[in-house]
């Protein structure tokens, strides 16, 4: 990704989870939703599907990479 979205030094990669830092009301999504990246669209945007706990899709929408929060499931190697 040419501009990633970074936290702690490390970028979201394609189907990276990430979850939002702001409500996006034009999209019916708000601050805490988790989603997985599925397209860069330009330096500034990127593609987000949000699904439920049984990973059926209810939202796929373009999200600005300043709204979004890389998320981890393993430890940093120290």
């Amino acid at each position: 990704m040419a501009d990633e979205i970074k936290e702690d030094g490390d970028a979201a990669s394609l189907l990276g989870a990430v979850a939002l830092l702001s409500d996006l009301p034009e999209r019916g999504l708000l601050r805490g939703q988790v989603g997985a990246i599925v397209e860069e669209l330009d330096d500034a945007m990127v593609l987000v599907e949000f699904s439920d706990d049984q990973g059926r899709a209810y939202a796929i929408a373009p999200c600005p990479k300043d709204v979004l929060l890389v998320l981890r499931s393993m430890p940093r190697a120290a």
